[in-house]
C-alpha cells in the first residue's frame, strides 16, 4: 500500500501530485526546485544556491520518511544549461558519500517548472 509523505519543511506541491510516495521500502520523490518552503519564493540567483536549496528540500522529504541521503539509490537531475554541470555537481556531491553515491542521470532540458535552472528527484530505499 502506498503512503503519501508530506512535510512543511519542503515546498508544497504546485499541482496534482505529492512531495513523495512511499511504496513498501521504496520512496519516490517528486522533482524538487528551488522554492523556499518558508516563503514560497523562488531562489534562483545563482546555481550553487539554487542547487543547495533543492538538495535541502530533498533532505526534508527524506527526513519526513525517516531516511537520509544514504538511502538514495537513484537520482535524476534536469538542468536548463549543461554548462552549469560542474557547479551543480560540486554542491550535489556534498550530500553523498562518493563510495555509496546513488546511480544518476543528468539531462539538459529546454524548460523546467517556473523556468528554474534545475530540478532533482530521487528514489530511496530502506
Amino acid at each position: 500500500m502506498k503512503k503519501i509523505i508530506t512535510t512543511a519543511n519542503a515546498p508544497a506541491p504546485i499541482g496534482p501530485y505529492n512531495q513523495a510516495v512511499l511504496l513498501g521500502d521504496l520512496l519516490y520523490t517528486s522533482g524538487q526546485i528551488a522554492i523556499d518552503p518558508k516563503t514560497g519564493a523562488l531562489e534562483i540567483d545563482d546555481i550553487e544556491s539554487e542547487t543547495t536549496l533543492v538538495m535541502e528540500n530533498i533532505k526534508a522529504i527524506l527526513e519526513a520518511a525517516d531516511m537520509t541521503f544514504e538511502n538514495v539509490v537513484k537520482s535524476s537531475i534536469f538542468v536548463s544549461d549543461m554548462h552549469n554541470f560542474s557547479k551543480i555537481n560540486k554542491v550535489y556531491g556534498k550530500y553523498f558519500n562518493s563510495a555509496t553515491a546513488p546511480a544518476r542521470e543528468t539531462v539538459e532540458v529546454a524548460n523546467l517548472p517556473k523556468f528554474v535552472n534545475l530540478e532533482i528527484s530521487v528514489i530511496a530505499s530502506r
